[in-house]
């Protein structure tokens, strides 16, 4: 939940500038040090010496027994676990003052900076003060220009072929479909095949690849680290310390050999890592270097996959959950896109309501369920929580995206309508964060939701969805959400063949923040200077 503070002010100024602030200590900063009234803010009753709230504490589910406290305790919290202790924020009123930029920025909380001793100063979990993350965005920036993204579109098409070939087979076998699993799958090879030109073969396998069984176990690793005390974990996660050295060294090995193949060869077609290997900062010369490189590769294709494969999930949840609403998305895609066997990119944009099911999907389930924000300076969180300079808080998306005062008392109820373009003009600023706030910009967020809206209307014109009557929705936590166990039965349709009429102009997103960029989608960045072809 938590990280260092370190970095977020100031660390020179010119002769006769004024006084130096000095630097915020560095490691991880308990909120008692940073918040002078945190005797104010709500906590769990039966609060243990030593132990902290840790009576009917869900260690395997922390994010889902957060949002049990929160709806509790309020929209301003605070947990202590094991000496650490954390505040938490959810309402709509204080979300939004901490997306003040000048008074707040990036926090890089203990799960992130667990992943640091494989991602190090990758883009997702470099601290502010580290200078790699800003060289990383302006050289990779312009790879997500518009020219690009309908560049990558003829390679997501085609690897959603090999998605609906596999599903093709499993529907004449007579068997369900494995939705997280092979939505992981699709992903992965996505953004391998677009970003590196590598083919990982995922759904030639009977088993995940080496490489997903790899990131599942860091994950896996980091989530545990938040839940033992940190003396005890040598002793604790002996084991599991092992595996994760282990699975670090198997990212770095795969990685290292993608790289290696790719300087071999001389290049590749442009894609994003020819931009790591080749590109120049435009102002300054510097390129990045082979750590760099190595730390953002895995960055890209961890984070790259791991968030989408969950929206996707969910969203296909629900559509089988509710077919009226599944029906009225397949009635847009046959009507938008006709009997077109590949769609253009120009297309995809155009499927309104298909992008609302992934939009309220998002809402009720960010894969992404948090970021944290620390204060610039002295300052009063809302009028009403004073803050001293390093203070953080970890905002709780998916309780934002409750919150009754501004999505309604129905708010736990799927409805895409939500997303119509009045609703989010009416909406107050900030309520609706799938990829957080800030200049530590989502730098996929385009990608994502592009590759996400293009496979659910493939989906959705090829399949009708059948659910297994049987089955409750079940959240697993791995810093990132999926639902556990999700299976669908197929049934093949035809499509409608309606010639596609003319609908209205389409912006490629139609949430409430197309002018501000993102910070809690793992797939980060961070940048305040804008560049060429920087998506909105």
């Amino acid at each position: 939940m938590a990280g260092t503070a370190e970095g977020s002010g100031p660390s020179g100024a010119a002769p006769g500038a004024g006084p130096v602030e000095p630097a915020l200590p560095k490691g991880f900063r308990s909120a008692e040090l940073g918040w002078p009234e945190l005797h104010r803010i709500p906590h769990p009753r039966h609060r243990l010496p030593l132990l902290g709230d840790v009576l009917g504490v869900d260690r395997d589910r922390p994010v889902q027994d957060s949002m049990r406290l929160g709806r509790e305790l309020g929209p301003v919290f605070r947990r202590r676990i094991f000496g650490k202790e954390f505040v938490i924020v959810w309402g709509a009123e204080q979300t939004a003052d901490l997306a003040d930029e000048s008074r707040f920025a990036k926090h890089v909380g203990l799960g992130v900076a667990n992943l640091r001793p494989v991602a190090g100063d990758g883009l997702f979990t470099a601290y502010n003060h580290e200078p790699n993350w800003q060289l990383a965005h302006d050289v990779l920036v312009p790879g997500f220009s518009r020219e690009a993204m309908a560049g990558y579109h003829g390679m997501m098409l085609t690897v959603a072929g090999r998605l609906t070939d596999h599903w093709d087979r499993e529907l004449a076998a007579g068997r369900t479909v494995d939705v997280p699993g092979d939505m992981t799958k699709l992903t992965l090879e996505t953004i391998a095949r677009t970003g590196f030109g590598h083919d990982f073969g995922s759904f030639e396998r009977d088993r995940p690849h080496p490489f997903v069984t790899a990131m599942v176990g860091t994950l896996s690793y980091a989530q545990r680290l938040n839940s033992v005390p940190s003396p005890l974990a040598p002793l604790v996660l002996r084991g599991a310390a092992r595996r994760n050295a282990a699975d670090m060294a198997l990212l770095n090995r795969t990685v290292d050999a993608l790289v290696e193949q790719r300087r071999r060869s001389g290049g590749g077609e442009g894609d994003l890592l020819d931009r790591m290997l080749a590109t120049a900062h435009p102002e300054t010369g510097e390129k990045l270097s082979p750590q760099n490189v190595r730390r953002q590769v895995i960055t890209f294709l961890v984070a790259g996959h791991e968030t989408t494969s969950g929206a996707l999930s969910f969203a296909l949840y629900y559509l089988a959950r509710h077919p009226e609403i599944a029906a009225k998305a397949r009635a847009e895609v046959d009507r938008v896109w006709g009997g077109t066997a590949r769609p253009g990119y120009e297309q995809v944009a155009k499927l309104r309501y298909v992008r609302r099911v992934l939009d309220e999907s998002l809402r009720l389930w960010p894969t992404a369920p948090g970021y944290g924000r620390e204060a610039l300076r002295d300052t009063v969180l809302a009028g009403d929580h004073p803050m001293r300079r390093g203070a953080w808080a970890l905002v709780l998306t998916p309780l934002l995206h409750r919150d009754p005062g501004v999505w309604g008392e129905d708010a736990e109820r799927f409805d895409p309508d939500r997303f119509e373009p009045r609703a989010v003009r009416t909406r107050p600023p900030h309520t609706f964060k799938p990829f957080g706030t800030g200049v530590r910009a989502c730098i996929g967020r385009q990608f994502a939701l592009h590759e996400a809206t293009l496979v659910l209307a493939l989906l959705l014109r090829r399949y009708e969805l059948r659910p297994d009557p049987g089955y409750r929705l079940t959240i697993t936590e791995r810093l990132t959400l999926m639902p556990q166990g999700f299976r669908l039965h197929l049934e093949r349709r035809r499509p409608a063949g309606a010639a596609p009429s003319a609908p209205e102009e389409a912006a490629p997103w139609t949430g409430e923040e197309d002018t501000a960029p993102a910070e809690g989608c793992p797939l980060h960045t961070a940048g305040s200077r804008s560049a060429p072809g920087a998506p909105a």
